[in-house]
Parts: C-alpha cells; structure tokens; sequence
C-alpha cells in the first residue's frame, strides 16, 4: 500500500540516524590519529592558507568533518592520475551531499507518486549504493589501469635509458632528458621519471626508487626497481642489465598473452552453449514433450 505520514517520518528518521552515525565513526576515527601528524597537519596547512582559494579553504574545513583520512583521498586521486587535483578534498563533502540530496528527491517524488514502501526503500538503498561505491570504484579501475599502462610501456622505457646511459649519461640525468622527451606524448611516465629525478636528488637514488615502486605496484616496475639497485650497488653495467631486463619484461608479458589466448576457448565455449546448443536442445525436445503434455 502506499506509504503513510508515519513512514515517511520514520524513513527521514532513518536517513538522519544514518548521517549522524557516519559523521560520529568520522569524528572517533579522527581522534585515533596521532598529535605529532596532527601537528604537522595543521602546521603544513596554516603556512600554506595564506596562497589557497576560497573555495579550497572550505573544501578543506568541511571535509575534515566528513572524511576520516583526508591523505587517503588525495592518494586515490593521484594514483588514478589527476596528479594536482586541488579540489580532491570536496570529493567526500560532494559525496555525502549527493546522497543526501538523492534521499530528499527520493523522499519527494515518493510523495508525489504515492509509491509504495518497499519501492521507496529500494530506490533509497539503490542510490546509496551509487553514491558510496560507485566512485570509489571508477577511481580504483583508473588506478589498474595507469597501473597497467605504465608497466606495458615500461621495457621501451628501459630501452631509451639503455640508450642514454649507453651515450655517457647517469641514471640521474637519464630520467632528467627523458622526462623531458616523452612530456609530449605520455605525461605519467614522464610525471614519474621527473618526481623520481627530483626525489633522488633529496633523499638518493635508492630511497627515490623505493617510493617509485610503492606509487606503482606492479611486478615489472619491482623487477626494475630491485634490479637498478643492484646494479648500482655492486658495481655491474648499468647498460647490459637495462638490456636484459626490458627483454625479460618483454617476454614475460608475451607469456601472458599468449596465458590470455589459450583462456580463450574455454570462455568462447560458454556462449556456444549457452545461445547455440541449449536453443538446439529446446528446438528438438520441445515437440515431444508438448505431445506428452496433450496427451496425444
């Protein structure tokens, strides 16, 4: 039956319960958070006010009441490649303002529709879903797929710097001209090769390719990481093992195709069953039951 004055108390109710709710696990996981980080949080944020917009100044004051980990946010946003998003800190309040803006036009076209409880449950329950994993979820799947991408073209990156360092260069300067060359046509690679040129410069080569690898865990970038460092530790031609290991990446991912094409038959067998050989089954039992069923 359509949904009385008590039900729509009762679901507004409900939606309040669940905000507060949120906003209170928001509030006590923040106060978890050590006092050093917090100070240097707010020391970090108090010098760098003075040069922030308006409108990123308060993304910032409302999401700290919303997101429980404001660092967490800003690390999706660059893992999926948007490397100086100022406007990642609205995301949460953007959010939670979209569900509660959803709920309220769900609450009035309920209203005027007079659909019926479990419809309007439904509908509230499926925009919940959209508005809480839905963008989560887009922001994990750019993620796999710079992932992906910068690892594909990984060994024509090895091949290059084998180039360089073959010419006379360093590592150092290497990634320096590289980043350099490819800003034109792939600005991660190059973003990566400059962040890490200039992070090598700070705290050294080695501390520089181990936050290289933990922005992109991929077993091709460990294989890089590992095998440069080795290198530079024991002395070894930096050259013949760029070499060698941009073959070893290519082959490697060779093997995984060709791991992908023999999967294919038994995944193209599951349409020829299901659109071709179960119709064939039904075409010819279906006359002979149906002459049981008669009677005939």
């Amino acid at each position: 039956m359509p949904f009385s004055q008590v039900h729509i108390f009762l679901f507004l109710v409900l939606i309040c319960f669940g905000v507060l709710c949120l906003l209170f696990f928001a509030y006590k996981t923040s106060k978890r958070e050590s006092l050093l980080t917090k100070f240097t949080l707010n020391q970090n944020s108090h010098e760098s006010s003075q040069n922030k917009p308006t409108l990123e100044k308060l993304g910032h004051q409302v999401s700290s009441l919303i997101s429980t980990n404001q660092e967490e946010v800003s690390s999706k946003f660059y893992a999926a490649g948007f490397y100086n998003f100022k406007l990642a800190s609205l995301y949460m309040p953007f959010k939670y303002s979209l569900l509660l803006f959803g709920a309220g036009f769900i609450y009035w076209y309920g209203l005027q529709q007079q659909l019926e409880l479990s419809t309007l449950v439904a509908i509230g329950a499926t925009w919940l879903v959209l508005c809480i994993i839905v963008p989560d979820a887009i922001l994990d799947s750019r993620s796999k797929a710079l992932r992906n991408k910068i690892s594909n073209q990984l060994p024509y990156l090895l091949d290059l710097m084998a180039v360089c360092v073959q010419t006379g260069m360093t590592i150092e300067s290497a990634m320096s001209y590289l980043a350099k060359e490819m800003k034109g046509f792939d600005k991660d690679i190059s973003h990566f090769l400059n962040k890490t040129n200039d992070r090598s410069r700070i705290v050294g080569l080695d501390k520089a390719l181990d936050e290289l690898y933990a922005e992109i865990p991929s077993n091709e970038m460990r294989s890089f990481v590992m095998t440069l460092k080795q290198s530079l530790q024991y002395g070894t031609s930096v050259y013949q093992v760029l070499t060698t290991l941009s073959a070893d990446i290519r082959e490697v991912q060779m093997l995984g195709i060709e791991e992908k094409i023999g999967k294919l038959a038994a995944k193209m067998s599951i349409p020829l069953i299901v659109f071709i050989m179960l119709p064939i089954v039904i075409l010819i039992a279906a006359p002979g039951v149906m002459r049981m069923m008669s009677g005939v």
